[in-house]
């Protein structure tokens, strides 16, 4: 059973896949605002609403094991970015 979590964020689906998550918090690091490694040091939701638009789609990129997805309003992937189908 897969835990994602999922948020609405100026336009965007975020989608962050807790399973992928190996916690390199690299997401944290870009946006600290927007996101934080909890105590099972996996990757979860702050406040991505504090997080100005390209800044969140660079944080969410900035995952090395693709853990954060990222769509935009017409459903298109937008992160992870040069992914082969």
């Amino acid at each position: 059973m897969s835990r994602l979590q999922e948020r609405l964020v100026h336009g965007l689906r975020v989608v962050i896949d807790r399973d992928q998550c190996v916690g390199f918090g690299d997401c944290v690091k870009e946006a600290p605002e927007g996101f934080r490694l909890d105590d099972e040091t996996v990757a979860t939701f702050l406040n991505p609403h504090a997080v100005e638009r390209e800044r969140l789609l660079r944080a969410c990129d900035a995952c090395p094991v693709d853990a954060i997805t990222v769509y935009d309003e017409q459903g298109r992937q937008l992160v992870p970015s040069g992914s082969t189908p």
